[in-house]
């Protein structure tokens, strides 16, 4: 699980080394260390080297303070301020060590003490990650993945060389570079079968192996749904279904935003001008109704007025008497 124990073990001496040997008087750095051992080490070393990591860390905290510094002087002693200096160094290197959380970590450059040449350390781990099952719709890109989580964090890696598998166990090789993937475009059924993928290392021995299953499906089949614009048979009208009959389909382009906006506005005049013509004739009517109306009336009062009842005239009287 996690990096080697021996790979986690040199990373810490690694930080330890710059570290005075008082500086386990500093609280916070007990506290690191109990973090370390509760927090960190659970997710990425083995339970069973827990216990054996930890008693190397401390004993080589503890032993610091055996170092002499002259021939007569011993680091016993320590004033605050290289104290606090002290620890502070040390607490950033174990945090970066906890905060980049890389498992699986396969080579790491280091100095060895015996002849102090920086060198790559490489983890015992096996470089073989597995097999992987890839399934591809017929006439669409196939891409195979060969990159982990932990090639970024490494160091001495070198190429990435995918090798495409043969049933009578041959291989050929298909592409090699920094690429950690291999695209194939519109595959067919030619294409499906078995690739391998390796990354090297400056040691010549491979870092990473895996191995691709490739199967290639049927064409996927997508479902046209009808447009909403094409006229059919049963919503058509005669003179569209002769129309029809000369070609496959009848698409309506539909009108624009602008388009339908003016003939709704010119729709609305033409109605309000119709409306306001018949109200208008209409009161002209009416007008002329009134007009006869109040004339007649105003008429008859008039004659009735001016004819006076008729007196029988008297006979002469003088012509009578003779």
């Amino acid at each position: 699980m996690g990096p080697h124990f021996t790979l986690l073990c040199a990373a810490l001496a690694g930080c330890l080394l710059i570290a005075e040997g008082c500086v386990i008087c500093d609280p916070s750095v007990v506290l690191a260390l109990k973090s370390l051992e509760k927090d960190y080490l659970p997710g990425h070393l083995d339970a069973s080297l827990h216990k054996t990591l930890m008693d190397k860390v401390e004993k080589a905290v503890a032993d610091f303070q055996n170092l002499s510094l002259t021939e007569d002087a011993y680091m016993g002693v320590i004033d605050e301020d290289t104290l606090q200096k002290a620890s502070w160094s040390l607490l950033k290197d174990l945090k970066r060590i906890t905060d980049s959380d890389v498992k699986g970590m396969m080579l790491q450059t280091l100095i060895w003490c015996m002849n102090c040449k920086k060198e790559v350390h490489a983890c015992r781990k096996s470089y073989d990650c597995g097999e992987r099952d890839v399934e591809v719709p017929h006439m669409e890109d196939m891409t195979l993945d060969c990159e982990l989580n932990w090639h970024k964090a490494s160091e001495g890696l070198t190429d990435y060389s995918f090798y495409r598998v043969w049933g009578n166990n041959t291989e050929t090789l298909v592409s090699k570079g920094k690429e950690s993937t291999l695209t194939k475009p519109m595959v067919g059924p030619e294409d499906a079968g078995d690739y391998r993928c390796e990354l090297g290392t400056v040691n010549s021995s491979p870092a990473t192996i895996i191995l691709f299953h490739v199967t290639v499906l049927p064409k996927r089949v997508e479902e046209e749904n009808p447009s909403p614009n094409i006229v059919t048979l049963g919503e058509a009208s005669p003179t569209q279904i002769s129309e029809m009959t000369s070609e496959s389909s009848i698409t309506l382009q539909p009108p624009k935003p602008d388009s339908m906006l003016k003939g709704r506005l010119l729709g609305l005049l033409i109605w309000g001008s119709v409306a306001l013509i018949i109200g208008l004739t209409f009161a002209i009517f009416c007008r002329r109704k009134v007009i006869d109306f109040i004339k007649s009336s105003l008429f008859g009062l008039g004659s009735g007025a001016d004819e006076q009842p008729q007196v029988p005239k008297e006979k002469d009287t003088d012509s009578m008497d003779q």
